[in-house]
């Protein structure tokens, strides 16, 4: 087996092994090679690959030639899949929804494509969960933003001068971001409020500490599927919630976003109107900027400030804490390719039929085989067998 592991585009600090995982690798017969650079970001030298056993090349085609499996952080770009030879196993964060036209490219390259981020989300699959491992950490680095912009401490201070009150911090999405958010403003001694659609939250959240708000009638109680994710709000609920939430924002120092809807826009959960309620010096970090914000204003990558003073933080949380974002992806990825492994052979031997492979599985054989995504077949090449699975869903929105 060969395992190639690419770069990814400046902007995008992670990487898709560490030192660590490249031995696990070749304990599974593979051989692994880095292209150069790759880890450089994340604090990973070409020198701490090749010590734990990996070849280093110069380019993504060297990397990827002959490759059986080929890992990266984020979707290959079009060069990078013609350089793999068909039948490849192509494993990263697809980014899917919305991008039918790039699925059709890496299914006219011929490689079987498998989206991370659609994972299920069972017991036998927890440490393979992207979603779950950077949304941690996208969470912590949140309040992090915000104590930085922040201008003032958060914690209550009893000093010989007079008392310096504790920062109020409101949570919108207590998914594993939100709660990681709690934690982590708890922990820095503010007072915390969160809010969520799923009913389970409430006691979730307040378990850590923090105070539940939300409009908790009738719709409330059914809001959250079977499988533990939340149900898109009617507009009278959607709008008895945003009262009470204009109420509450207009008295917090620091608000964190974090709700998405997996394939759609991000859910607009703080209005213009609202932040003008807001005192001068307050801050926002949305986390589902990328996906149109759930913070109206908000702009990838910028620190907006608006003209009452009050700063919106829409920064890539993730890729900033590179270090620790790889070491946690890249363990999700071995979890995953160790099951396509047989490893008393030490060679491929993916179960094509196995409810992990199903639902990650993007494009086989040339064609788009995934049901969500209009799983089409070449003419000269019938789709592989995919029953429908339930679309990963997730109250968190980070920047993957």
């Amino acid at each position: 087996m060969r395992i190639a592991v690419l770069s990814d585009a400046p902007s995008e600090t992670r990487v898709a092994a560490v030192p660590e995982t490249v031995k696990k690798y070749a304990g599974l017969g593979a051989d692994v090679v880095v292209q150069a650079g790759a880890g450089v970001a994340a604090g990973v030298p070409d020198s701490e690959f090749e010590a734990a056993g990996a070849t280093i090349a110069p380019d993504a085609a060297s990397t990827a030639r002959n490759a059986d499996i080929v890992l990266k952080v984020r979707r290959p770009d079009a060069a990078e899949l013609r350089a793999c030879k068909p039948g490849a196993l192509v494993i990263a964060i697809m980014d899917p929804h919305g991008n039918e036209d790039a699925l059709r490219v890496a299914a006219d390259a011929g490689v079987a494509a498998f989206a991370m981020e659609l994972m299920p989300r069972i017991t036998r699959a927890q440490v393979m969960d992207v979603l779950s491992s950077q949304a941690n950490l996208a969470g912590y680095r949140a309040v992090i933003d915000a104590a930085a912009e922040y201008g003032r401490a958060l914690p209550m201070m009893m000093t010989a001068a007079g008392t310096v009150p504790a920062a109020r911090i409101f949570v919108m999405g207590a998914g594993v971001a939100g709660l990681q958010a709690i934690a982590t403003a708890r922990r820095l001694g503010a007072v915390v409020t969160a809010t969520d659609v799923r009913p389970a939250a409430k006691e979730q959240v307040e378990s850590l500490g923090a105070k539940f708000v939300a409009v908790e009638d009738e719709e409330f109680k059914q809001a959250e599927t079977a499988g533990g994710y939340a149900k898109e709000m009617s507009a009278e609920y959607r709008r008895k919630q945003a009262e009470l939430v204009a109420s509450h924002i207009a008295k917090q120092d620091i608000v964190v976003t974090t709700a998405l809807i997996p394939g759609r826009p991000a859910p607009k959960l703080v209005s213009a109107e609202m932040i003008a309620a807001m005192r001068p010096g307050s801050v926002l970090v949305d986390l589902a900027v990328e996906r149109g914000g759930n913070v109206d204003g908000a702009k990838a990558d910028e620190l907006v400030t608006t003209p009452n003073g009050v700063k919106i933080v829409g920064y890539s949380n993730v890729s900033r804490l590179a270090a620790t974002a790889s070491s946690l992806y890249a363990r999700n990825l071995y979890a995953f390719v160790e099951t396509l492994v047989d490893k008393a052979a030490k060679s491929l031997a993916v179960k094509w039929d196995d409810e992990l492979v199903k639902a990650t599985l993007l494009t086989r054989d040339g064609a788009v085989v995934h049901p969500l995504f209009g799983a089409t077949a070449r003419p000269e090449a019938a789709p592989a067998a995919a029953s429908p699975a339930e679309a990963p869903s997730t109250e968190d929105a980070v920047t993957l």
